[in-house]
């Protein structure tokens, strides 16, 4: 049986931790300017992937 392959962009978006997967926060690219400091600081925390995607997670990525 051939290697399940993983999806790219998947990969790109998710880490693994020992608690589930971690994932960036959007609105964090561009137009900063007019943002205001206690958003984007706040912008900045890794979240947690919520429990209900966690089998979405695994799913695209089958080895991680």
């Amino acid at each position: 049986m051939p290697k399940m392959k993983t999806k790219r962009a998947a990969a790109k978006r998710f880490r693994k931790t020992a608690n589930g997967f971690k994932r960036g926060q959007s609105h964090r690219r561009h137009i900063l300017t007019k943002k205001p400091s206690k958003r984007k600081r706040q912008l900045r925390r890794e979240m947690q992937v919520h429990e209900t995607d966690q089998h979405r997670v695994v799913q695209m990525l089958p080895y991680a």
